[in-house]
């Protein structure tokens, strides 16, 4: 904040030297406006002063006093205009230092802005780092649920597995099972069969089989 004050005071002392210096030549026409006014001053003094013994000539004291007067004129012209144009400065100059207030007080505005700008970010950079974290856990845990997924998969894969061995082996057993059965009444048939021609051949009445 420093800084700008710095370039509005540089461009107001630059200001006031480029506005100054066509009012130099005007200062020194008024210094020697004024030694030539008391020169004339204590001239006229000791004229007075011959005057009362009788020794000076009263037209050339009469063309004297004319040029004093003129000159004195003139001085009190230049010192009026001096006057005005030192009343538009101190106007201009509490015009600026109206508008530097203002700045400032603008600066200031702005400077607590950016304060609670700056708190504002501090607060959200910490929200972003504590979201960071906890996305990162996630991450983590996300990780561990999909072994344990893959885990659970491969186990359902494997039981799925043993399960349909088990499967086969039993339908192998009942397959098994079943050709055994299938035989064994083939041969319970076979036996009938036989036995019927048995005692058909000895004339016994057969038993029915049930």
């Amino acid at each position: 904040m420093g800084s700008w004050k710095n370039q509005v005071r540089a461009r107001l002392l630059l200001r006031d030297q480029r506005e100054k210096h066509p009012y130099e030549g005007v200062f020194t026409s008024l210094s020697q406006l004024e030694e030539r006014s008391e020169i004339r001053q204590q001239f006229l003094e000791e004229v007075q002063s011959n005057s009362s013994e009788g020794g000076v000539n009263v037209r050339l004291l009469q063309l004297q006093l004319r040029e004093s007067e003129r000159l004195a004129e003139k001085l009190s012209q230049t010192v009026s205009d001096l006057t005005t144009v030192l009343y538009l400065k101190d106007a201009e100059l509490q015009h600026w230092q109206s508008r530097v207030s203002r700045h400032r007080q603008e600066a200031l505005t702005l400077a607590k802005g950016g304060n609670a700008l700056k708190a504002t970010l501090s607060q959200q950079e910490f929200t972003i780092e504590c979201q960071n974290k906890e996305l990162a856990a996630l991450h983590v845990e996300q990780k561990g649920l999909k072994e344990a997924l893959s885990q659970a998969w491969r186990d359902k894969e494997e039981l799925l597995q043993r399960w349909m061995e088990e499967k086969k082996q039993e339908a192998a057993r009942l397959n098994k099972y079943n050709d055994a059965q299938e035989r064994w009444q083939r041969l319970a048939r076979h036996l009938r069969k036989h036995l019927c021609r048995e005692v058909k051949k000895d004339g016994e009445p057969i038993a029915s089989s049930p």
